[in-house]
C-alpha cells in the first residue's frame, strides 16, 4: 500500500528503528521533535547514543511503555525506539541529472514500502547519487520504508516525478544513460559498457517488472543471469546485484 503523500515532502516524518533513528540524528539535516524509547529496552550503547544525540539536537527524549513506542512507530518491530521529525524534502530531478557523474536509481511502480526502503539502502551504500520515484502507483516513505532504508533517506537525494517515462526522457536529454533491469534483457548487467558512465538504473514493479513505456524509454535492457529454477528475483535483491556491479565498475 502506498503511503499518504506528505505536503512538501516524501513522508518519512516518523522514523522507527535504531539504525534509522541514529542516522537521522547524526545527519542533523531534519529537525527532530521527539524521540520515544521503551523503558523495557535492555541497556544498549546505541540507545544511549540516541538519547544523547536526541538531547543534543533539542528533541524531547521520552522513556515510555513499549506499547506507546509501537503505537507511535506504526510499523512492526521498531526496536524499542521511534522519532518524530520533519518530512524528507524532495530534490528536483534537474539537480540529480546535472550533478557530477550521476548514478541514479529510478523506481518504476515499486509499491511495497519495505522493498522501497531496501532499494534506497542498497543504492546509497553502492554510491548512487540520487533516486527517482513517481507520484502515483508507488510506495513513499512510510515508517516501514524508512526503517528498511536504515538511514539512507538522510543521505540519498530523492526526486518525485509525474511519470517515469517522461522522467527517463529528461534524464536522457541530460546525456545520462538509462538502463532498465529486465529478466528478458539482451545484455548481462555484468557486460554493460555504460556502467561507469553517467547512468540511471531503472527498476520495475514487484511481479510485473518494468512498464511497457518505461522499457521503451530505456537505452539498454539488461538482465541478471540466472542459473536456477526460480524465474525472478525480489526487486531489492536485484537492485543490490546491479548497483554493486555498477559501483565496482565505477570505482576503477
Amino acid at each position: 500500500m502506498s503511503a499518504p503523500k506528505a505536503r512538501g515532502g516524501l513522508g518519512g516524518d516518523r522514523v522507527p528503528g535504531r539504525r534509522a533513528v541514529r542516522e537521522l540524528l547524526v545527519a542533523g539535516k531534519r529537525a527532530v521533535r521527539t524521540v520515544w524509547i521503551a523503558r523495557s529496552a535492555d541497556p544498549s550503547p546505541v540507545l544511549e547514543e540516541i538519547a544523547f544525540l536526541g538531547a543534543e539536537a533539542g528533541a524531547q527524549v521520552r522513556y515510555v511503555d513499549s506499547e506507546k513506542v509501537r503505537a507511535e512507530a506504526r510499523t512492526e518491530a521498531p526496536q524499542k525506539v521511534v522519532a518524530l521529525t520533519d518530512p524528507v524534502e524532495a530534490t528536483p530531478l534537474e539537480e540529480l541529472v546535472t550533478g557530477p557523474r550521476p548514478f541514479l536509481v529510478v523506481l518504476d511502480g515499486v509499491t511495497d514500502p519495505r522493498n522501497l526502503g531496501a532499494v534506497l539502502r542498497v543504492a546509497e551504500s553502492a554510491g548512487a547519487t540520487g533516486a527517482v520515484v513517481p507520484k502515483h502507483r508507488s510506495a513513499w516513505l512510510t515508517p516501514a520504508a524508512v526503517k528498511a532504508a536504515a538511514g539512507a533517506v538522510e543521505h540519498l537525494p530523492i526526486a518525485i516525478v509525474g511519470g517515469v517515462p517522461a522522467a527517463l526522457e529528461q534524464i536522457a536529454r541530460a546525456e545520462v544513460w538509462t538502463v532498465g533491469l529486465d529478466a528478458e534483457g539482451s545484455t548481462s548487467v555484468f557486460e554493460l559498457t555504460v556502467a561507469d558512465a553517467p547512468v540511471a538504473l531503472v527498476l520495475g514493479a514487484e511481479g510485473t517488472g518494468l512498464s511497457r513505456l518505461a522499457a521503451q524509454r530505456c537505452d539498454v535492457l539488461a538482465a541478471i543471469p540466472r542459473h536456477g529454477q526460480i524465474e525472478s528475483l525480489n526487486v531489492a535483491t536485484a537492485a543490490a546485484i546491479a548497483c554493486f556491479e555498477f559501483a565496482r565498475r565505477r570505482s576503477r
